[in-house]
């Protein structure tokens, strides 16, 4: 019989408690794909005496992670610590410097440290895993990286990020608003006790800049993304959406364009009848558009320590199975540095909010400074005093711009004069509309 493949837990939270439980829920099956048994054999976690539920008795112990992966009871690393530096930085670099494969679901730590540590794995002649670093129980890496791997991709966007769909479903189904809709969040554990990472669009640009390596091939460029959260959205926005027919999501943008790859995280406003904007809750959804393929939309949870697991113990799996392949699908030596388009050369339309001063002329200077700048609106909206903002000046109106496509330096350009003019009240709400 082929012998076991043992397997190294660093970190047994909700998700490494997770792997555990179903590789031994699982050993039949999970034996009969990889081709051999697949044990836990050692973990490390900070709290030794935790019940976690987990028959451990089979498993080395260790408090420190790296240790784990020095480990000669080790054939393969799962790191399921979390963040850029620290523990699992080192667990990860130790156990490439023992020529162990890692499995992680890290995206911090990936997003950061990506190439270097695909160059590091690559020299030792080892594989990183990380199928669970984007969108949980999504096969997206390996639909990236393998299933796709003839296709020219242009585009990768979607919904990266759990928390702020759920958010945002609440905000538009139940008429509710958004610190109302947050603390919700909380209680149910779907967002962090500080959920700055999440609301404010950080985890989704991880994911993005992963993700956006795999399908252009280029190095990993996280400090590229433009990154806008969702704590601006009001009821307001997503009723107009609604009317206008649109769904508004935070999503994750990577683009192939003349001027080079735009990455950008913010909230955006989707046609009601296209996949993505149907998604709702803390499901995730991604599509790729690829030369061959054409359009693919994935979607499933993308959180939650079973889904995650499944992700991760795929990973594993693959390992059992002798597959080894560069970390971004090409060797890192082959990945070509980012050429960034600047985000004021993103051409698409737009919905504007802006509460006007009601006072003669008003209307009219916003719509010269428009024109002023080639900015075609395709429809005004006017409406009366916002419910939600508490305003200083007397009786602004809510005034919606829908423009078609322009170029978004244009478009700062004519709100900075627009703000000048002392027309409006406070800052303007800026969506950016996207085909589908």
């Amino acid at each position: 019989m082929t012998a076991p493949l043992k397997v190294g837990v660093a970190g047994l939270g909700t998700v490494g408690a997770s792997v555990v439980r179903i590789l031994g829920a699982n050993a039949e099956e999970i034996a009969a794909r990889a081709g051999r048994p697949i044990v836990v054999a050692a973990v490390s976690a900070r709290d030794k005496g935790r019940n976690r539920g987990l028959d451990l008795s089979g498993a080395s112990w260790h408090m420190d992670p790296s240790q784990l992966a020095r480990s000669n009871d080790v054939d393969v690393v799962v790191e399921l610590i979390g963040g850029a530096e620290g523990a699992a930085r080192a667990c990860v670099e130790t156990a490439i410097e023992a020529r162990r494969p890692v499995v992680t679901a890290n995206k911090a730590l990936l997003a950061k440290h990506g190439v270097a540590i695909a160059r590091a794995a690559e020299a030792a002649g080892v594989t990183v895993g990380f199928e669970a670093a984007v969108a949980g129980g999504v096969p997206i890496v390996k639909t990236l990286r393998e299933g796709l791997a003839g296709n020219r991709i242009s585009r990768v966007f979607g919904i990266l990020n759990g928390t702020c769909n759920y958010i945002l479903t609440r905000m538009e189904k139940d008429k509710l608003g958004f610190a109302e809709c947050l603390a919700e969040a909380q209680r149910l554990g779907y967002a962090e006790a500080d959920p700055t990472f999440d609301i404010g669009g950080f985890d989704a640009a991880h994911k993005l800049a992963l993700l956006a390596s795999l399908a252009f091939g280029t190095e990993v460029d996280a400090n590229g993304i433009y990154v806008e959260g969702i704590a601006s959205i009001t009821p307001f926005d997503l009723a107009m959406a609604e009317e206008l027919g649109f769904r508004l999501k935070l999503l994750g943008i990577a683009t192939r364009t003349d001027q080079g790859v735009e990455q950008r995280v913010h909230p955006s406003m989707l046609p009601k009848d296209s996949a993505i904007a149907r998604v709702d809750g803390v499901t995730n959804a991604i599509e790729i558009d690829g030369d061959a393929v054409g359009a693919l939309v994935l979607a499933g949870p993308g959180a939650g320590g079973d889904a995650t697991a499944s992700a991760v113990i795929a990973d594993i799996i693959d390992i059992a199975r002798g597959i080894h392949m560069p970390v971004f699908g090409a060797p890192a030596s082959k990945l070509t540095a980012p050429v960034r388009a600047p985000m004021g050369t993103h051409h698409g339309g737009y919905y504007i909010r802006l509460s006007v001063i009601d006072r003669p002329g008003a209307a009219a200077a916003i719509a010269t400074r428009m024109a002023e700048q080639g900015i075609s609106l395709r429809s005004i909206v006017q409406r009366g005093r916002e419910p939600e903002i508490d305003r200083p000046n007397p009786d602004p109106v809510a005034v919606v711009l829908i423009t078609y496509a322009t170029n978004e330096a244009a478009l700062r350009v004519a709100l900075d004069a627009i703000e000048a003019d002392g027309h409006i009240d406070g800052a303007p709400q800026v969506i950016r509309i996207e085909k589908r």
